[in-house]
């Protein structure tokens, strides 16, 4: 049986490198990319990705001026699952989940719906954005579909957006960082130019595809 906790400040250093590796073991899930593992640009998603989550898990307790707090699922001292959301100034029942992942091997036991049930409890007016596939599973939940953005279907647990303000962490710099430059450099001495070329054109392709699909999905609600 798994336990929940919630944190409000910096949480242990064991816990943050396990909410790491499940971030880059799930980017496909996690990231509104949404790459797959073949396309070559994966990696740099995976290092980008996995930064942002841990820039944000600093900012627990306000060390970076915005408001974030999280729920950890565990079992046996395993993170099994997270979810790390942002609370909305101005409005003390709203809340925005950035983040929200659950080890493969525990899926579909409660882990989820725990974790969101609990950040309920505090913030009721909560929004999120998600996969198509993943809309059937937040309607159970209590999430309403609200509109498109880019590749993911906005919901929203009351049908309508909050007026508070969420605070968000700037994390644009990331892409053009020099980690993310040797990343680059690695990948394209080892696959070539052409071959990186044609990883960007394949990741083009499937953000436009994924929004296309996102279009079609709430215009047809």
């Amino acid at each position: 049986m798994f336990s929940l906790t919630r944190y409000t400040a910096p949480c242990p250093e064991p816990i943050n490198s396990q909410i790491l590796q499940m971030v880059v073991d799930n980017l496909t899930d996690i990231s509104s990319v949404a790459l797959p593992p073949s396309n070559l640009l994966y990696t740099i998603y995976q290092y980008a990705i996995g930064f942002e989550v841990h820039l944000y898990l600093e900012a627990l307790g306000g060390s970076k001026g915005i408001a974030v707090e999280l729920v950890v699922a565990m079992e046996d001292e395993q993170v099994i699952g997270f979810c790390l959301y942002l609370p909305m100034k101005d409005d003390p029942q709203a809340c925005g989940i950035a983040f929200m992942a659950v080890q493969a091997g525990f899926r579909r036991q409660g882990v989820a719906r725990g974790m969101l049930q609990d950040v309920l409890a505090r913030y009721p007016h909560a929004e999120l954005a998600c996969a198509v596939e993943k809309v059937p599973v937040f309607e159970a939940m209590g999430f309403q579909v609200r509109a498109a953005r880019d590749t993911q279907v906005l919901m929203n647990t009351r049908g309508y957006a909050s007026d508070g303000l969420m605070g968000v962490l700037d994390v644009a710099s990331i892409y053009s960082s020099l980690e993310v430059r040797q990343i680059h450099t690695y990948l394209l001495q080892k696959h070539g130019k052409r071959a990186m070329v044609d990883a960007e054109k394949q990741r083009d392709r499937h953000l436009d595809q994924l929004a296309r699909k996102v279009q079609l999905f709430v215009a047809g609600r």
